[in-house]
């Protein structure tokens, strides 16, 4: 799988951009704000439809632009796909794939499959629960539609219970429409909980595996779900919970609230582990999920790396660019020295300034 090239119309800071990549390891280099993480965020939401930042349609259109658009060519299998997406300040995103419109955002999951690593990520581990949730959801929702259409059912029926809590408040007859609701939240809800479990316990088999051979065998790394209800204890959890839930006017039992830990023996490496521990497991995840992708779709993601090498060791450094191969890479970095340093083998490299990509020689 691999993004052929990327066309950018009043996209951030670019008016206009035509970029063809490499197959393999693709470097864009140039000082910080030019807009190096500004194409990785046009090629990942070409993937997902959002931003990796979070930012909302209107945020990444130009300044002086009402509506911008983003125009990928994907390979995959040999078969090319062109996705376009039509960004615009005062209405819903459209998008189209083969120059067909699509209504689901999950029609288009499963056509370019992207593992993103960023300086963010490094701490996952030592962040509050919603990074480990969201770290969770973005990599599922790519890999299973059914998954990404459950949870999209149950953070909808999520809020409007919560709506509903906040009202009942004021109009205490309508507490009787709650079963309704709490039978939706207990369908859907149970399906996310068995989905995260079986996910963490695949890539758990990988990243135990990886995390020794960075780590010179010195530590065992797992993972460890933790759902916040189990499936078998949720409804009588929902049921226990009521009064709180009506008193805070918000719903405080579900998977909404999950965590997952990474631990060394018993040692939870988010309250108790260093820094360095912190950050080699955080490594160690984002190459599991690359291993664990191109398991479930028999392909190689895109990785696509932002800034990340500055926050890596040399030892961690060679062990992330020795294992990437297969996988097309596309980096952004301030400059060059640390590959040519290290010999890695680049195919091709563009500097990045004020908006503008130029192809430089790879000799």
């Amino acid at each position: 799988m691999t993004v052929k090239s990327l066309e950018l119309r009043d996209f951030r800071n670019y008016n206009m951009l035509d970029i063809h990549f490499d197959k393999g390891t693709n470097i864009l280099y140039g000082d910080n704000a030019q807009g190096k993480t500004n194409v990785l965020e046009a090629i990942y939401l070409s993937g997902t439809t959002k931003s990796h930042k979070g930012s909302k349609d209107k945020e990444m259109i130009n300044f002086s632009k009402d509506e911008s658009h983003i125009r990928a060519f994907v390979d995959k299998c040999g078969k090319e796909f062109q996705i376009d997406i039509h960004l615009k300040k005062s209405r819903t995103k459209g998008i189209a794939v083969n120059r067909i419109p699509i209504r689901k955002a999950s029609e288009l999951f499963g056509i370019l499959n992207i593992v993103f690593f960023s300086p963010e990520d490094l701490n996952i581990i030592k962040n509050g629960p919603k990074e480990r949730r969201r770290f969770l959801d973005l990599e599922l929702c790519q890999l299973n539609k059914i998954y990404l259409s459950d949870l999209t059912k149950y953070n909808k029926i999520l809020s409007q219970r919560n709506k509903l809590l906040k009202d009942i408040y004021f109009k205490p007859e309508l507490r009787d429409t709650l079963p309704i609701w709490d039978m939706q939240l207990l369908e859907y809800g149970k399906k996310v909980i068995g989905e995260r479990r079986k996910f963490v316990n695949e890539i758990n088999e990988i990243v135990t595996e990886i995390h020794g051979k960075i780590s010179g065998g010195k530590e065992e790394m797992y993972l460890e779900y933790e759902p916040n209800a189990s499936e078998e204890g949720f409804e009588s959890e929902l049921q226990n919970s009521m009064a709180r839930d009506l008193k805070l006017g918000q719903t405080s039992v579900g998977p909404h609230k999950d965590d997952m830990s990474f631990r060394i023996k018993d040692m939870d490496i988010r309250k108790f582990g260093s820094q360095g521990q912190q950050r080699t497991s955080a490594l160690s995840l984002k190459l599991a999920e690359i291993e664990l992708v191109r398991k479930i779709i028999k392909d190689s993601p895109v990785l696509l790396l932002d800034d990340v090498l500055s926050e890596l060791d040399s030892s961690r450094q060679n062990y992330l660019l020795n294992n990437i191969n297969r996988t097309q890479t596309i980096i952004t970095c301030t400059g060059l020295d640390e590959f040519v340093k290290n010999r890695f083998e680049i195919d091709k490299i563009f500097h990045v300034a004020e908006g503008q990509i130029s192809e430089k020689s790879s000799e």
